[in-house]
């Protein structure tokens, strides 16, 4: 059984005046293993960012469930809800969502903090992540003191800091210039290495390509997926360009 399994996702949204109904998702089956570094990406209104949300267990599906090591998210009750997040999950977001009245070191313990874990093993926990992200200089600074790269490595310390069977990114390059993107991407190759299991929604074709598989999502439903095998990053760019470019003209594909 795979670690992370989607099935039949539905979502729909009745708008509050005039009952509209939006779907977002229509019907997303996937799956993902124990260590697999996977991309998500579809056009703005494709259902990428609904789709991370019930994933992240923030919205629930109309119809469908997801199973993340055999444990429906769907059945989680709203009360342990948030501890569930926390103990499985880690999150890498687009705009950091660090808080600015605490320490870089205080704002990567927060996760921990909240599980009620002691000073000593959030030390011992953190000096390892701090040294493979580069991050030891400034653990006493504030975010507002560091750059847009450095609040990012601080966010992923955040996300790893729990050992989470998963980590959520989304569009994690999104506020960065290219050279912090590069970087963090070079950073979420070695965390993956390592054996994390990541799963990124992005809208960046660079983002993408460092990915070991890339789905794509039309119309509320996984269109296409491209496995990086051994293809080098370049190769990657240009199928997953030609593939969005397909996308964005309707084309039709088969196979």
């Amino acid at each position: 059984m795979s670690m992370l399994e989607v099935h039949h996702l539905k979502k729909i949204y009745t708008t509050r005046f005039g009952g509209n109904r939006v779907q977002a998702l229509s019907d997303v089956n996937f799956s993902v293993e124990q260590g697999e570094y996977v991309a998500i990406m579809g056009e703005s209104g494709s259902g990428k960012t609904t789709l991370l949300n019930i994933l992240a267990a923030l919205d629930k599906p109309t119809g469908g469930e997801v199973l993340l090591n055999g444990k429906s998210l769907t059945a989680i009750r709203e009360k342990e809800i948030s501890a569930f997040r926390r103990e499985h999950l880690g999150f890498v977001f687009q705009d950091f969502n660090l808080l600015d009245t605490f320490s870089i070191q205080d704002n990567i313990f927060l996760p921990l903090v909240l599980s009620g874990k002691n000073y000593k093993e959030m030390r011992g926990r953190l000096l390892p992540i701090a040294k493979q992200l580069g991050i030891e200089e400034i653990l006493s600074k504030y975010p507002y003191e560091v750059s847009g790269g450095q609040k990012q490595r601080a966010a992923v310390a955040r996300a790893l800091i729990t050992k989470p069977e998963l980590i959520l990114a989304d569009e994690p390059t999104g506020a960065l210039d290219s050279r912090s993107s590069d970087s963090l991407l070079r950073l979420f190759g070695e965390i993956n290495q390592s054996g994390q299991t990541i799963l990124m929604v992005t809208h960046s074709t660079k983002a993408a390509s460092s990915a070991r598989r890339v789905l794509f999502i039309k119309d509320g439903e996984v269109f296409h997926q491209l496995y990086r095998a051994d293809n080098t990053e370049d190769q990657m760019y240009q199928k997953i360009s030609d593939t969005l470019t397909m996308i964005a003209t309707g084309g039709v594909h088969h196979g």
